[in-house]
């Protein structure tokens, strides 16, 4: 369903008006991350032999909410965004998804985005559907008072159908532990109580998980290193480079520098930087809290940002943003191993490019689901008022990881497939087990 804003005469407040129905698998986009999603979809539905209705309801959103969200900026002038929240599935549980500020978002990025969530949670056998919201915002042209003032009226347009048991949002691209805390407490301060659970990612003092900040970046070192061994890599004489470094890359960085891989590259939105010796990422992360960029970080060489995903190394982590490897430099990597620590960095077209090189991509909803199996232990937590311990969260999450890995790879062998269609195929398939053993109301 697609929504329209009207504007309350009394109160000048956007108002949700449901217009119709939203685009299906035959009537989306014809390129980007959302044709990338359904034709991942697609590939699955063909695999499985499942008809035409499911595949139908399988690709379109259960629920999509577009808001106006006014800002009153600093200098007292209104600015006016654009506010996304999609519920894509709720067959095997509440919704589940992150909620980004970045210029990029539209409603076709989030739409791909619920989509994904929805694999993902069901690959690593969480009882979660997908969801995904954002603000077509720059947050880096904003003061953190601003932030705040667009967060909390963004959270109380979709404060209907958000909640511990309807939808819970984490961070995301732009987001952080500080903003799950205004969501929070704008929630909370609706309802009359303190809810927690309603968001993931959230401070530890206000109810967040320890482990959960990293939980993506263990996640995918995690994975990194079992790709590695099933290609009989040794960590200690493997080298890597890293797209992005902030959530996901930065950690990811200093998981698999730990582990005794020699990190060489590294990129970021301003620039990239390279030594052939290996960074120091612990003293390459503090550079870059100091200044804001890993650009001019010492005893380094600037490099071409474009080059970092074709860098002659064992292992490439894509984790910024979506669709960065492409028809037109997939036959550029150099990598054996592609690990997905953003989502969708890898089209369609490259992803067949990538396939007849042998390349090994280990695809975003096994590779980055670290995130969402920590968020559902935090969302446990809360359900529970008590705090596991930093090594009980590790521990568990490594454990699903594994289990996650081992049932791809399995699924994979079986089935001559790759491994994103394997996994894309065994979410498909236990989420529609789920929705046919729920019935279809009425």
């Amino acid at each position: 369903m697609t929504w329209s804003t009207e504007t309350d005469a009394r109160a000048g407040t956007p108002l949700g008006t449901l217009t119709g129905t939203s685009a299906g698998p035959f009537s989306g986009a014809s390129s980007g991350p959302l044709a990338d999603a359904h034709a991942q979809l697609a590939s699955a539905i063909d695999h499985l032999g499942y008809e035409t209705g499911m595949h139908r309801m399988l690709a379109t959103s259960r629920r999509e909410l577009m808001v106006s969200v006014p800002l009153r900026r600093d200098d007292g002038s209104t600015a006016v965004y654009s506010g996304y929240r999609v519920q894509h599935n709720f067959s095997r549980g509440p919704a589940k998804g992150g909620l980004r500020f970045a210029p990029s978002v539209d409603i076709d990025e989030v739409r791909a985005l619920a989509m994904w969530m929805t694999w993902k949670c069901a690959l690593v056998d969480v009882p979660y559907g997908g969801a995904k919201g954002g603000i077509a915002i720059d947050p880096r042209e904003h003061s953190l008072a601003e932030l705040e003032r667009v967060t909390r009226r963004y959270t109380s347009e979709v404060l209907p159908i958000i909640g511990p048991t309807k939808d819970i949002p984490a961070p995301d691209i732009g987001t952080d532990e500080r903003t799950m805390a205004w969501i929070m407490d704008t929630y909370s301060a609706a309802v009359g109580y303190t809810v927690p659970g309603v968001v993931t990612g959230k401070p530890v003092s206000l109810g967040g998980s320890l482990g959960r900040a990293s939980a993506t970046s263990r996640g995918v070192a995690n994975i990194t290193l079992m790709a590695m061994a099933s290609r009989g890599m040794r960590p200690e004489r493997a080298t890597a480079s890293v797209q992005g470094f902030g959530k996901v890359g930065r950690d990811a960085a200093r998981f698999l520098a730990a582990a005794g891989v020699r990190v060489i590259a590294v990129s970021d939105v301003d620039g990239a930087i390279y030594d052939h010796r290996g960074l120091d990422i612990g003293r390459l992360a503090e550079h870059a809290a100091r200044t804001g960029s890993v650009v001019g970080f010492e005893g380094t060489e600037s490099i071409d940002p474009r080059s970092v995903l074709t860098l002659d190394v064992d292992v490439v982590v894509p984790a910024a943003v979506e669709g960065v490897i492409t028809e037109h430099n997939a036959h550029q990597v150099q990598a054996s191993i592609v690990v997905e620590g953003a989502n969708g960095p890898t089209t369609k077209a490259a992803d067949s490019i990538l396939r007849e090189r042998d390349v090994l991509v280990v695809p975003d909803i096994l590779a980055n689901a670290g995130g969402v199996v920590v968020s559902y232990f935090e969302w446990v937590q809360a359900n529970q008022a008590y705090q596991w311990s930093e090594r009980d969260v590790n521990d568990r999450l490594e454990e699903r990881m594994t289990r996650a890995w081992h049932d791809v790879v399995d699924y994979a062998g079986a089935h001559d497939l790759t491994y994103r269609q394997a996994a894309t195929a065994l979410a498909v398939r236990r989420v529609t087990e789920a929705h046919k053993l729920r019935g279809l109301y009425p």
